[in-house]
């Protein structure tokens, strides 16, 4: 990658977990003016200071479940800086059982919010804007999302569902004719440094770090659009 976003305007959505955290520093090193979204003030504040006081980083709580909400800030971060370069989709969640049962629809209750309708808010607000600029789109995905077990049946339909609409705003892309991208990332699963320290002696085979997966993230606007609208880039082994 080239090492520079100087002049690009990025939205992260679920910029207060540890990928969103590791996305924003990543974006803003790179010269990125970030807006970032969080539905919790401490941890957005965590995010923004993690990413230096010499880095434009502009943090706003934002409930992404709410499509107005949604909009409202997509609307505010184009009308103040002029142009939307890219969003980041960082909402998370993850909800699993021992098998298929009545739980599963528990947990689907959950997950489809969080991993599915924020996805669909932030798209819908963010596509014109992308599509002017030829910005990029990027969701995680998890390669349990292609074989899903009875226990995690809910989270593999939900980054299912996921994938699919992200997979449809990248088929709008194209037919606008321009640069805009849709790409889904698919991970095993992520990976930091709270975790490897809880853990010190596991392996985390297949897992993604993810300061990896942010400089993946900042490297998206160095590749033509031909290589990521509608494509899914494994950064785990591809079964």
């Amino acid at each position: 990658m080239s090492g520079t976003l100087e002049g690009r305007v990025v939205a992260v959505a679920g910029a207060g977990g540890p990928a969103g955290r590791a996305a924003v520093r990543r974006l803003a090193a790179a010269g990125a003016v970030v807006a970032a979204a969080d539905a919790s003030q401490d941890r957005l504040d965590e995010s923004v200071a993690g990413a230096g006081a010499d880095r434009v980083v502009e943090g706003r709580v934002v409930d992404l479940l709410d499509a107005a909400a949604t909009r409202a800030w997509i609307d505010d971060v184009v009308a103040r800086h002029g142009r939307l370069d890219g969003v980041v989709h960082l909402v998370g969640g993850w909800r699993g059982g021992k098998g298929l049962s009545a739980e599963a629809l528990e947990h689907w209750a959950v997950l489809e919010p969080l991993l599915v309708r924020t996805l669909q808010h932030t798209s819908l607000a963010a596509q014109e804007a992308l599509t002017a600029t030829g910005g990029r789109f990027v969701v995680v995905s998890a390669s349990g999302a292609g074989k899903p077990t009875a226990g995690n049946a809910a989270y593999a339909a939900a980054k299912a569902a996921a994938e699919a609409w992200t997979l449809a705003l990248a088929h709008a892309f194209g037919r606008s004719g321009g640069d805009a991208a849709a790409t889904i990332l698919v991970v095993k699963a992520l990976l930091d440094d709270t975790m490897r320290a809880a853990r010190p002696d596991a392996a985390f085979d297949g897992f993604t770090h993810v300061d990896d997966l942010a400089l993946t993230i900042a490297g998206l606007w160095d590749r033509p659009s031909a290589e990521l609208n509608g494509e899914r880039l494994w950064l785990t082994p591809q079964p």
